[in-house]
């Protein structure tokens, strides 16, 4: 059965000594008063016992029980609830939340982490959690005092949750072709009709109700994504003293049988004239509910770092015990019949890839963690634009890059098992399924990827772009690591490659569809570049400190120049291919 274990100490690198999260936090006032460095590592170190004491166990027998369906109703699987129980009590749901309605209001840079530990320990039992914050998120962004006041605090207390109800059977991506509609009441409600899929977390037993936060279309909307309206629907309707009341008109058709992250409940819901409240704008309901999906899109790229954490941990152990064959060099475990499959090259080039590409990723989660923490409480009008521009820009790559390589590294994992990873028992093969689907959900890498470079790079003409490269440029012009160089080649390589796209574009118009997906991995790739010459150069001056830890470091550095962002260049070339070859058949000769 896999273990899992939060790797503290690197989170600890990250946070205090690549970051000091700490001097900034001292220095934004609504953090300073309840944020400190011996606060932050006493929750991580109490998230480190919650995720592999309480949930990790139940990882693997809830995958195997799955949720269930009967009449409507949604039981999780064996242990979940007892689990949710537990977890709540230690207010997790809020911890990122408003404290004016019960959050705890830590920053999101502890935030990345504790979800970092989440996904890892259990994917499953994380998404409940996960759905309820974002929808605090927009709630608390966009909705009325009043609405604020009577659902947040018992939101952030976990007693109930929330669901993020886009999708139809015929409007995926494209949600203006949304059907639910939303008809005004003469006491300033609105009834509901229309059925959405795919809605995590849309029915379950975990807590006493459910915050549905709907898109629909008022009966006089303009076509399209300009027509859409945001609504707070309740599963149970809410008295004015905050009491539960009646059922509302809202039930679960069906649950979906997938892949992986089968003890979540992924549901088909339908509202029959249900009765909701507007959330911001009438007709603005995408913008406001974009609040609670850019969440969700780097939260589930947390999903891919933190099953490729879990693999790594495993593969780890497995490739130390694990006899096989002699080394290429000589017998090193002599008074053994074989040799740790550790010592062949190729099991150490998949640890290796799977080693680089966590631990660049956890700093990158956090490096958008700190960006996020600077847009929402800087006080600095020039610091929060900045900041703010490269939350835009980033999110996608952080979505898209993490859960591209995150599935990755879980076929790493499964590889350096061998048959066993092929096995049920060894949880190899599980977490290959559950880390597929966050590729799928909040957009797919596709989408990201067209975001990427289609909106955030040459939609604004390459500004927020060009603030992310000066940073870089002006670290790699100053420093002494000893990467500064390959850094600075590669980013100048960036600018000039999304130059050159800019131009292509004009004349070629399939050409940002048709190499984005190249273009915004070659992006993560020159981004977990600049964190790891960071690093590497926080290695080389702190050695003596913790030789092994820092030593460490320094190798995976090497390695990641070495081995890694060397794949830029065929990403390059598969981007100034063009857009020909994919359009010189017809549809029929597919």
């Amino acid at each position: 059965m896999p273990e899992f274990n939060a790797p503290l100490r690197d989170m600890r690198f990250v946070l205090n000594e690549l970051f000091d999260a700490a001097a900034l936090w001292q220095r934004l006032p609504a953090l300073a008063e309840r944020m400190d460095a011996d606060t932050a590592d006493a929750i991580l170190e109490e998230a480190a016992k919650v995720t592999a004491g309480l949930l990790a166990p139940l990882n693997r027998s809830g995958d195997e029980e799955g949720v269930h369906w009967q009449d409507g109703k949604v039981s999780t699987p064996k242990g979940f609830r007892q689990a949710y129980a537990t977890y709540i009590e230690g207010g997790w749901v809020g911890l990122s939340g408003n404290p004016d309605f019960g959050g705890m209001g830590s920053p999101k840079m502890l935030a990345v982490l504790f979800e970092e530990m989440l996904y890892a320990a259990n994917s499953s039992f994380a998404l409940y959690s996960a759905l309820s914050s974002g929808a605090c998120l927009a709630i608390d962004a966009h909705a009325s005092e009043d609405l604020k006041a009577r659902f947040l605090p018992a939101m952030y207390e976990g007693r109930w949750a929330g669901s993020m109800c886009l999708t139809e059977a015929h409007a995926g991506t494209d949600l203006g072709l949304i059907r639910t509609r939303a008809e005004p009441q003469a006491d300033g409600s609105y009834r509901i009709t229309g059925s959405k899929i795919f809605i995590t977390g849309g029915e379950q037993d975990l807590t006493e109700n459910i915050i549905h936060l709907v898109l629909a279309k008022l009966p006089d909307a303009p076509a399209g994504p300009k027509g859409i309206s945001l609504f707070l629907v309740p599963k149970m309707q809410v008295n004015d003293d905050g009491s539960l009341g009646a059922a509302n008109a809202v039930g679960c058709g069906s649950v979906e049988h997938k892949m992986g992250i089968k003890a979540s409940a992924t549901c088909v819901m339908n509202f029959d004239g249900a009765t909701g409240w507007l959330i911001g704008e009438s007709n603005r309901g995408l913008a406001a509910m974009f609040t609670m999906m850019n969440y969700e899109r780097l939260s589930i790229g947390i999903q891919g770092l933190g099953c490729a954490e879990v693999s790594y941990q495993n593969a780890r152990t497995y490739a130390r015990e694990r006899l096989q064959s002699r080394s290429a060099s000589g017998p090193v475990a002599k008074d053994k019949i074989a040799d740790p499959i550790i010592v062949h090259g190729d099991v150490r080039r998949m640890l290796l890839t799977m080693k680089a590409m966590t631990e660049g990723g956890r700093a990158f989660a956090c490096y958008v963690a700190q960006q996020l923490d600077l847009a929402k409480f800087t006080a600095d009008p020039e610091e929060r634009l900045r900041a703010e521009s490269l939350v835009a820009l980033l999110t996608p790559v952080a979505k898209a890059f993490f859960t591209d390589i995150g599935l990755e590294t879980c076929v790493h994992g499964q590889q350096i098992f061998g048959g066993h990873g092929y096995i049920r028992e060894w949880g190899q093969e599980q977490l290959v399924r559950d880390v597929r689907i966050a590729q799928i959900y909040e957009g797919t890498n596709g989408i990201q990827a067209l975001d990427l470079l289609g909106r955030k790079v040459l939609g604004n003409g390459g500004a927020a772009l060009g603030i992310f490269a000066e940073e870089i440029r002006e670290y790699a012009q100053g420093s002494a690591s000893p990467y500064a160089g390959q850094l600075l080649a590669a980013l100048e390589r960036l600018v000039d490659l999304s130059l050159w796209l800019r131009q292509q574009a004009v004349t070629e118009p399939n050409i940002v569809s048709s190499s984005c997906v190249e273009y915004l991995h070659f992006f993560g790739y020159v981004s977990y570049a600049y964190l790891w010459a960071r690093m590497a150069g926080l290695a080389e001056e702190k050695i003596a400190d913790d030789v092994p830890f820092y030593s460490a470091k320094r190798a995976t550095a090497a390695f990641f120049y070495a081995r890694l962002l060397p794949r830029i260049d065929s990403l390059e070339a598969c981007v100034r291919g063009g857009s020909g070859s994919l359009y010189a058949l017809d549809a029929e000769q597919f």
